[in-house]
């Protein structure tokens, strides 16, 4: 094969690539819009002429997504949001820093950590309040966190309040860090691990405490609301880019999500029902976790406050996981949070049986 030939292969084989990939990604199109997997509902609303695609985990604090998902294709809003699910927060992170979402639930701390290291995001409103337990086998002779000195326990990162509040306990205890040795596992992983002995313990943010209990495998050692009051976990995190660029799809998200929390927080089976199929989990772990104790999980009083998140800083600074002391005004954007907050108006009748919806 001359060179002239063999360059014309090379050069035609960028090109299948090239056109392959853009094919695959579609760049062009705006705001991360939606892939198939990503609907899982497909909605009455004619009304609205854009769409934004924003990511979550299949978490209690952020299952207002998906039932901002759901309202906006079946009342008349003007954004329609097509909620993506990811599994752990590497892949969140990813995503938010190539922009192929712009807006996206994460762990507040994870959030301050991008911050810190240029990635222009904002934290527009909270995911909900405590939620997250301290899991423990079910026949674990462990009564306390001492008990757990030298065992192996699960968190969702090293940049999450769980491993935070954790932290916090420990030295309540009198422990040293290295005391309990920590595992990161993606939070679907944990009860699994957990019944098959690969770890002792794990501290996550719900249904997947519920569904240890549930499963007969794991207790509740402890709850984060009796640790650290009023206990936050995950926010909704924004890019600047998206911001600036579209103000008005961001009002509408947070509105959006302000309002499902509030719909949530009183229509507790019902939101366990709507999820399900979004979380790809069984909806009666949900109904469990939403109405078994109202204490349980709460989607009030969400509006981020200077308070609630420099007490995260100060704890991550402490821990030499977080280095600098951000402004608050630099990591927190209130202006779309509504001044009055009305539950989502979702129609009951609309939400369908999660048995009847097809899993991408």
């Amino acid at each position: 094969m001359n060179t002239f030939t063999f360059k014309k292969l090379i050069l035609g084989v960028v090109v299948v690539l090239t056109t392959l990939g853009l094919l695959r990604y579609k760049p062009w199109k705006k705001n991360g819009a939606a892939t198939a997997r990503d609907v899982i509902h497909e909605g009455v609303n004619k009304k609205a002429t854009r769409e934004l695609t924003v990511g979550y985990l299949p978490v209690t604090c952020h299952l207002t997504c998906p039932v901002t998902d759901f309202a906006s294709k079946t009342t008349q809003t003007n954004t329609n949001f097509n909620s993506r699910v990811f599994t752990d927060f590497p892949t969140v992170v990813s995503a938010l820093e190539a922009k192929q979402v712009q807006a996206t639930f994460m762990i507040v701390p994870l959030a301050m950590k991008l911050r810190e290291q240029g990635v222009p995001v904002k934290i527009c409103y909270l995911g909900h309040r405590d939620g997250t337990e301290v899991i423990v086998a079910k026949n674990s002779r462990a009564r306390s966190l001492k008990d757990l000195k030298g065992k192996k326990m699960a968190i969702p990162s090293p940049y999450s309040n769980q491993h935070f509040v954790i932290h916090k306990l420990m030295e309540d205890f009198g422990m040293q860090p290295n005391d309990i040795e920590f595992i990161v596992l993606p939070p679907p992983d944990m009860p699994t691990s957990l019944a098959s002995g690969a770890i002792d313990a794990y501290i996550v943010g719900e249904p997947f405490c519920a569904k240890a209990e549930l499963d007969g495998t794991g207790r509740v050692l402890y709850y984060a609301r009796d640790i650290w009051p009023n206990f936050i976990s995950c926010a909704l995190v924004v890019h600047e880019d998206l911001i600036q660029q579209n103000p008005g799809v961001v009002e509408d998200l947070v509105r959006g999500i302000a309002e499902s929390g509030a719909w949530a927080e009183t229509h507790r089976a019902e939101a366990a029902k709507l999820a399900s199929p979004y979380f790809r989990q069984d909806q009666k772990v949900l109904n469990y976790v939403l109405t078994s104790d109202p204490k349980r999980v709460s989607y009030l009083k969400l509006t981020p406050t200077d308070e609630d998140l420099q007490q995260i800083q100060d704890q991550g600074i402490k821990l030499k996981l977080l280095t600098k002391n951000i402004p608050m005004n630099e990591l927190i954007d209130r202006k779309f949070v509504p001044q009055v907050i009305t539950p989502a108006p979702i129609d009951e009748a609309w939400i369908p049986d999660p048995s009847t919806i097809k899993r991408q």
